[in-house]
């Protein structure tokens, strides 16, 4: 008999499964935003993430948000995705855009 290996937290979905370029609602401490998940094979050009002022490769997976109210579209992100799930834990000031 074999020995069980562990599993790397890594091999568990991080939350619901969400079909790629379907728009969400995600309410939060610093607002409503409306959230949609790009998967790397639509992901053509490279952005800049707001959350580490690093750059999303092209074919990288990642989210794209924007405040939800009329209008909030011309304040769309793309952000990483772990980038997306820290932002309220980042301290004063600290915030990139």
């Amino acid at each position: 008999m074999s020995p069980r290996r562990a599993r790397r937290a890594d091999e568990f979905p991080k939350g619901p499964l969400r079909p790629s370029g379907v728009d969400r609602v995600e309410e939060a401490a610093d607002g409503d935003w409306l959230v949609r998940t790009v998967t790397g094979g639509s992901a053509d050009r490279p952005y800049r993430c707001p959350g580490c002022d690093q750059a999303i490769r092209p074919g990288v997976p990642h989210i794209v948000s924007w405040p939800h109210w009329a209008g909030g579209e011309e304040e769309r992100r793309h952000w990483h995705t772990a980038c997306w799930r820290n932002r309220l834990n980042r301290g004063p000031g600290r915030t990139r855009y």
